[in-house]
C-alpha cells in the first residue's frame, strides 16, 4: 500500500518520497506477569508513515488497485489516521528482537531517573518500535531498531 500510494502521489502531484520503515506500537492488556520475552501475548499494531500531502484520495486509489492485482486477506483492516503519541523517550536498539530486553531496560531506567512515567497522549503501557532494518537482508546482530516510549511528567504527591 505505501508504495502504490508512494507511485500515485508521484505520478498525479509529481511529488516523490522515499517510503518510511515499518513502526509498530506494542502492547499487553494486562502488565501483571508481564513477560518481554512472551510476545505470544502482546498486542501491536503495523504502521508506515506517509508524508503530509498524502491524501485519503490517494489512499482510496491505492486501496483500489492493490484490491485488483492482489487482494491481500487483511487488506480490509487497513486504516488511514494519525497518530500523536505525544512526549517520549527513544533509544536504538542495534541487534536481534529477542535481545532487546537490556536495551528496553536501559529506557525504562532513563524514563525513571528523569522523572517521568510511562504514558504520554495514548493510553495504556504501550512502546513504539521503528525497524530501521530490512530483516530479510540484514543479519540479525546488525538490526537496528529504535524503540520509543510515551511518557509523561509524574505527577507530585
Amino acid at each position: 500500500m505505501s508504495f502504490k500510494a508512494k507511485f500515485i502521489s508521484k505520478k498525479e502531484s509529481l511529488q516523490d518520497y522515499a517510503v518510511m520503515p515499518l513502526e509498530g506500537p506494542w502492547w499487553v492488556e494486562n502488565t501483571e506477569g508481564f513477560d518481554i520475552q512472551g510476545k505470544i501475548n502482546w498486542k501491536w499494531t503495523a504502521m508506515i508513515r506517509q508524508p503530509y500531502f498524502i491524501t485519503n484520495d490517494i489512499i482510496e486509489k491505492a486501496l483500489k488497485e492493490v484490491e485488483k492485482k492482489k487482494n491481500p486477506p487483511v487488506l480490509s483492516r487497513l486504516r488511514f489516521e494519525s497518530l500523536h503519541e505525544g512526549l517520549s523517550a527513544q533509544i536504538m536498539h542495534i541487534g536481534s528482537y529477542p535481545e532487546e530486553e537490556p536495551t528496553i531496560e536501559k529506557l525504562h531506567n532513563f524514563i525513571k531517573e528523569k522523572g517521568y512515567e510511562f504514558g504520554g497522549s495514548i493510553s495504556g503501557e504501550r512502546h513504539h518500535e521503528i525497524y530501521l532494518s530490512d530483516v530479510r537482508r540484514t543479519k540479525p546482530e546488525k538490526l537496528k531498531t529504535i524503540i520509543r516510549q510515551p511518557i509523561k511528567q509524574k505527577k507530585r504527591e
